[in-house]
């Protein structure tokens, strides 16, 4: 099946051997030279195409008659009335994935825990697609009306307990289409035991409704059956460098770590007295602290990393030193930047991308 001719995937033991795309072999920066629509990438025979086989087997548990259809694209979504889920290039192929990695510093869906957390969360919009759940009533008074513009910016408040976690904490609280599609993936979840999880929380009339919802239309025939893809891979002309390009732009940085706060981990003492500089210890432990802190927020890498660019840059302007302990220095670091973060979450200017 072509990466746009979206169809069922029913027969993950069919992963065969196939000849490897010249450009698997390319340096990243030819390959960055590269049009996304010459990936002619295939669903078939890929680690993508056992993570949709299996979230098949997640609906038949669930006695959900619907089944998405998938296809390729830049990035991962649900386009508006389409029961159909679009998936990024990078998981059609490791080599692609490595770039990805490269030029991210993460994988977004490249774990199967992760890719699955994905991929019922986006099945929650293509079912209220499927079933056009938007316009019922009952869906309305639970979750809000889909016609509330999305913002470009939300405020999280992460001690909330009328919404589930399960993306990224307070997701679900970005938009009414947003807590829908994460109640579902929280009420799909094979061991979620979402009833005990969630007791004593408002969001658990939320799951009830859900789990009420699912029983009713679960057996049925959606009505909207469209096998319709936006933004397939075939259609886009730019190369994977102005894709790189525009999607770190969006990313953005939050504001530079304050001098002060600075100064309670590293100080500016004669050389004599330091081990290393503070920017070269930064280098070290950078990696380590960029997960933690990604694990902590559910912030993306490139952004916590750019975080981190300006601290290090920061250290040597003020030529500052290492005078703790290095684990020390670690993990309070590494609480500066978390700290740093979640203030910049908290501010408002959380960017959303949906």
């Amino acid at each position: 099946m072509g990466a746009n001719v979206a169809q069922p995937v029913t027969a993950p033991a069919r992963l065969a051997v196939r000849r490897q795309p010249a450009w698997a072999r390319w340096r990243d920066e030819q390959l960055l030279d590269l049009r996304l629509r010459d990936l002619r990438l295939d669903i078939a025979g890929t680690m993508i195409e056992r993570r949709i086989a299996q979230l098949y087997r997640e609906l038949a548990e669930r006695r959900i008659r619907f089944r998405p259809h998938f296809w390729f694209s830049d990035e991962w979504f649900t386009p508006d009335g389409v029961p159909g889920i679009a998936v990024p290039f990078y998981l059609g192929h490791p080599r692609l994935a490595r770039l990805e990695l490269a030029q991210m510093l993460e994988i977004e869906g490249g774990t199967p825990d992760w890719c699955m957390r994905i991929l019922r969360h986006e099945t929650g919009h293509a079912i209220e697609n499927a079933f056009r759940l938007r316009r019922r009533r009952d869906r309305r008074s639970r979750f809000g009306r889909s016609s509330q513009r999305y913002p470009q910016y939300y405020t999280p408040k992460p001690y909330s307990r009328s919404y589930v976690v399960h993306l990224e904490p307070c997701y679900a609280q970005a938009h009414p289409d947003e807590d829908f599609a994460e109640t579902f993936a929280v009420w799909l979840a094979p061991g979620s035991a979402w009833r005990s999880r969630y007791a004593g929380w408002p969001a658990l009339k939320k799951l009830e409704y859900m789990d009420e919802l699912m029983a009713e239309i679960g057996p049925r025939e959606p009505p909207v059956t469209s096998r319709r893809t936006v933004d397939a891979l075939p259609r886009l002309g730019r190369t994977l460098r102005e894709h790189y390009l525009e999607k770190r732009q969006r990313l953005g940085a939050p504001p530079s770590v304050p001098d002060r706060d600075l100064r309670r981990v590293f100080a500016p003492v004669p050389a004599e007295r330091a081990t290393m500089t503070a920017a070269r210890f930064l280098g070290h432990v950078r990696a380590d602290v960029r997960r933690l802190v990604a694990r902590c927020t559910g912030e993306y890498q490139y952004t916590i990393d750019r975080v981190l660019d300006a601290l290090i840059e920061r250290c040597r302007t003020l030529r500052l030193r290492l005078v703790v302990p290095p684990e020390r220095a670690k993990a309070e670091v590494a609480v500066l930047v978390a700290v740093q973060t979640m203030n910049w979450l908290h501010s408002g200017q959380h960017r959303v991308w949906l």
